[in-house]
């Protein structure tokens, strides 16, 4: 049957027309005074910004919910020029536009930008102004709030001597920052240091650092963006290097988080004692290693170490280590993950690709939770021609290995759920079902990482379990 011409152009000229009545509606401009616009948010906010550096570009929002053509008589920042913050309104880097269109259901974009100029405060404060809009003589108002921090800043820089810092400002490294040959940092309970994109702290031959957190004020290190975006972004700063010949370096209630390393420690220094010295301290979401030793010597207790793209802990080329009461949880799920949590190897290679074999004196892990998302956690990986020590005290595991030589595994359990409370919020606390409870043996740590007493038959991990009353 053929299709009446007549009848199709008669509906197409109908709807011709009801879309030119249509766009002429929208096309109206609409004066009532009542009119008011709608934002995306009342107030902008921005996380803490370190004086002297800008803020992340935040996002507002203006939607003109009327059928009508509005126009906005103007859009101020009330600053003006004398503000902290910075505009692009639609399009227009500026602190002031007049008469700008709105369509009908449509909207505009305004981006906002902040840099806090510094003061004498050492305490975070606030950064207000805020972004005035006329339409039809109808004022609307939206608020604009920062939180500014005075910091100090070290670009490329080296430490001579020795350097207190405190808790006061924040202290931000740009590119490098090294502590030389005889010097010593020290970082008070409560410090937070920051890092920009790809950049270090190193100590250096002969040189120490000392992080003197407590329970309290832990000391910080992290990425030196705070909006929420990068609160748990790993990658942000490459890792603190204690160099081959640095000595006597301590880290005690530390948090290091969103690194690429979280600490490299490189060869036995110039004494006695060991070469790191870490306790009570949490590595945390980094994009490769948690902690990388290489050739060393390690004490530590009540540690946590979670959550790397690389192994929690690698130990390359020998050495001496001890650690006790320590979680190794590795739950990372960024990306696939080919190293177990924990690597041990009595080797290294020459320039020229040659095997040169290390002795691991010792690899001591007492009351230890070591496990993760893999179905093989620990990588064991010796030369035969030089030592190869370790042992596991005590532990619960997460291996396929065969675990009853009694030379290296000591009452240890076998690819059990730890039963850690939250993995997905960093929560590696047991539970009240955990089997690792009331496992472990006296190893000279009495209390866990929260302050809480282990008594005589300690929980395994860094966690002693507590049941609140």
């Amino acid at each position: 049957m053929r299709s009446n011409p007549i009848k199709k152009y008669a509906v197409l000229f109908f709807a011709l027309i009801l879309m030119f009545f249509s766009c002429k509606k929208n096309d109206k401009i609409d004066t009532n005074s009542d009119l008011k616009l709608w934002f995306s948010a009342d107030t902008v906010y921005f996380d803490t910004v370190f004086a002297t550096v800008g803020s992340v570009t935040r996002r507002l929002v203006v939607h003109n919910g009327n059928d009508g053509k509005v126009v906005v008589s103007s859009i101020q920042l009330a600053g003006g020029s004398a503000s902290m913050y910075k505009l692009n309104i639609d399009g227009i880097s500026a602190d002031l536009v007049k008469d700008i269109e709105i369509a009908g259901k449509d909207s505009l974009y305004i981006f906002v930008r902040v840099t806090v100029d510094p003061n004498n405060q050492n305490n975070p404060f606030a950064v207000t102004d805020s972004i005035l809009f006329l339409t039809n003589g109808n004022p609307q108002k939206v608020q604009l709030l920062a939180w500014g921090q005075n910091a100090f800043f070290y670009r490329n820089d080296v430490i001579k001597g020795n350097l207190v810092w405190d808790s006061l400002r924040a202290h931000v490294i740009y590119g490098s920052l090294r502590v030389d040959t005889g010097s010593t940092l020290t970082i008070m309970p409560g410090t937070k240091v920051y890092f920009h994109l790809k950049s270090h702290l190193a100590v250096s031959y002969g040189a120490s650092m000392i992080v003197a957190g407590n329970l309290d004020h832990p000391v910080r290190f992290q990425g030196d963006r705070l909006d929420p975006f990068y609160q748990d972004l790993p990658g942000q700063w490459d890792g603190i290097f204690l160099e081959s010949g640095s000595k006597e370096n301590q880290f005690n209630y530390a948090i290091l988080k969103n690194g690429s390393i979280g600490l490299y420690v490189d060869s036995i220094g110039n004494s006695v004692q060991p070469t790191l010295r870490i306790d009570n301290t949490i590595i945390q979401n980094m994009s490769a290693d948690g902690l990388l030793a290489f050739g060393t010597f390690i004490e530590s207790t009540n540690c946590l170490i979670n959550n790397c793209g690389g192994a929690a802990i690698d130990i390359i080329s020998g050495g001496s280590y001890d650690f006790r009461q320590l979680t190794m949880g590795n739950y990372w799920n960024r990306s696939v993950r080919t190293t177990p949590s924990l690597y041990l190897s009595n080797y290294t290679y020459d320039t020229l690709g040659n095997k040169v074999p290390h002795p691991l004196t010792k690899a001591y892990f007492g009351n230890c939770i070591l496990t993760g998302s893999e179905t093989e956690e620990i990588g064991l990986d010796p030369d035969p021609s030089v030592p190869f020590e370790f042992t596991f005290d005590h532990c619960l595991l997460r291996t396929l290995k065969n675990t009853t030589d009694p030379l290296h595994y000591l009452e240890c359990m076998v690819n059990k759920d730890p039963g850690f409370v939250d993995v997905l919020n960093y929560n590696f606390e047991i539970d009240s079902i955990s089997p690792a409870i009331d496992q472990g043996i006296p190893m000279g740590v009495p209390f866990d990482i929260k302050g809480i007493e282990r008594g005589i038959t300690p929980d395994l991990g860094v966690f002693e379990y507590f049941k609140h009353p």
